[in-house]
């Protein structure tokens, strides 16, 4: 089922996405129901909310059509363009409009519109509003005392301006007013009230698929006294309607208020008090609501409670079903919602491992790239270091005569690592303490223990630029300990006299320590 709805949204062009995206926003109803409503509505959005709200009758139209026959259109008010279609294709089919029930509309009062003249006409104004007033005021305990006349001896003309008289409010506004102005002639009482417009309670009803009950009163109608307190507030009814089995919405109104004043035209209301009881007919319109029981005038409170009793016995299966039918849709799609949270979850999951994935691949290729760099950067140095020796051991002065007096003797004893154990040599006298350090480094170079070495020796032209040369051992006196560093100011003579024994010792770096 999913899979068919994502095709068919698919499917659909922009536009059409767009104006279903409006319609579900609006009526909160499912995908399923709404696009066939957008396709029979010719995806206009207004005339699909409407049809949603006020209800749709069957589809008849391809019946009409294949009948190929001209459709009479019947004189008579109908509640929309929709019902009007529906009576004339019903008859032209044969089949019988009192077989369903009349529909429900949807009143939405007009908003009161207030209009402020500019402040110099205003002022001109203000002598004869105050003369209006004053009329007003003594007009007024004429009228009050003319309103408690039966409805046999009142004229007209008092009706009129009773209902004019009343300050035209908003339906939730217009709704308190009702509760208090009932409380205050009829005292507390069990019954809630909707608190809103009559369009309001109807789509609460409509959502959550309960009755709703209206009841219009009228103060110039003799029985509407009697009517309250003895059936609307009887304890059996007050009780009967509190019910939660019974699910039932009261809406009330007073007819001198135009919100229920237009009610009462709508719903056809000929004789005050009236009450009657609208519900979803899933069975004449997946929308559609109708009235399933009128009660106009005085009755009794058995007579009343055996109405209403009867008309929810009638329609309560067909409700149930529809709740059933929306349980069984809420379910599917929160089944669907954790689905699409747990697939959600586990590509979340998919993308971290990816995400870690492509890190650790990312890191392994630029630790091998460092490790890269470092070998040739390592290369690059050693090559300078072997060029700089062999250039090195070509600047070494040679080894002084056995004739030369003042030539001083050294003593070295070669690092184990050298491998090259104890050595003796004779050096001039200002040769400084950085030629002692060359001639250890470049000792290999100068006795090589094969012919190649010496070649390279004799091959190697120049000084590396740009290497600045480190020596990786240092060299010591043993008695008393002075460690020599390799430096071109002082001499060997300055230092160690005639000769000296020295030692060797490898430098080693700290991260190799570590």
């Amino acid at each position: 089922m999913a899979s068919d709805n994502a095709l068919d949204i698919a499917q659909l062009s922009p536009e059409r996405q767009q104006a279903l995206q409006q319609y579900t926003d609006v009526t909160g109803q499912e995908i399923t129901d709404a696009i066939p409503l957008l396709e029979r509505s010719q995806w206009n959005v207004q005339i699909a909310i409407a049809k949603f709200f006020d209800g749709e009758g069957p589809d008849l139209v391809a019946e009409a059509q294949a009948a190929q026959n001209e459709v009479p259109r019947v004189a008579g008010r109908h509640e929309t363009l929709q019902e009007t279609v529906w009576s004339d294709i019903a008859q032209q089919a044969g089949l019988h409009r009192a077989n369903r029930t009349p529909p429900a509309p949807r009143v939405v009062p007009a908003r009161p519109v207030t209009y402020q003249a500019p402040s110099l006409i205003s002022l001109f104004l203000s002598p004869f509003r105050v003369v209006l007033r004053v009329f007003a005021s003594l007009f007024r305990p004429i009228i009050y005392i003319l309103s408690f006349i039966p409805q046999s001896l009142r004229p007209n003309a008092l009706a009129t301006s009773l209902r004019k008289s009343r300050r035209s409010l908003l339906p939730k506004e217009t709704a308190g007013r009702f509760r208090r102005e009932f409380e205050e002639l009829y005292g507390a009482h069990g019954l809630t009230f909707f608190d809103g417009g009559h369009a309001q309670a109807l789509d609460t009803a409509k959502k959550d698929l309960k009755f709703l009950l209206t009841i219009l009163i009228s103060p110039e109608h003799d029985d509407t006294d009697s009517f309250i307190k003895d059936t609307l507030l009887d304890p059996e009814v007050v009780a009967f309607i509190n019910d939660p089995a019974n699910n039932i919405i009261v809406w009330g109104g007073n007819v001198l208020d135009s919100e229920a004043y237009q009610v009462s035209m709508e719903y056809m209301c000929t004789k005050f008090p009236f009450s009657c009881l609208v519900c979803l007919t899933p069975k004449e319109g997946s929308t559609r609501m109708g009235i399933v029981k009128r009660i106009a005038g005085p009755v009794s409170p058995s007579v009343f409670i055996a109405g209403i009793r009867g008309a929810i016995e009638k329609y309560a299966p067909d409700l149930d079903s529809v709740r059933a039918e929306r349980a069984a849709q809420d379910m599917a799609r929160n089944l669907r919602s954790e689905q699409d949270s747990a697939y959600e979850r586990s590509l979340a999951i998919d993308r971290e491992r990816a995400r870690q994935k492509r890190e650790a691949a990312a890191a392994a290729a630029e630790a091998e790239r460092r490790a890269r760099e470092e070998a040739e950067a390592a290369e690059r140095k050693e090559k300078l270091r072997q060029q700089w020796r062999r250039w090195r051991a070509t600047t070494i002065a040679p080894e002084p005569d056995v004739s030369v007096k003042d030539a001083v003797r050294l003593a070295l004893n070669m690092s184990q690592s050298s491998g090259r154990g104890r050595v003796t040599r004779r050096f001039a006298p200002d040769a400084s303490l950085e030629d002692v350090y060359a001639f250890v480094e470049c000792y290999d170079l100068l006795y090589p223990e094969n012919e190649e070495k010496r070649g390279d020796v004799e091959e190697t032209a120049g000084k590396p630029d740009d290497y600045e040369h480190k020596y990786a051992f240092r060299i010591a006196s043993v008695m008393p300990r002075e460690v020599f560093e390799p430096t071109v100011s002082v001499t060997i003579a300055q230092k160690m006299g005639r000769g000296g024994n020295l030692i060797m010792e490898d430098l080693v770096d700290e991260e190799d320590e570590e």
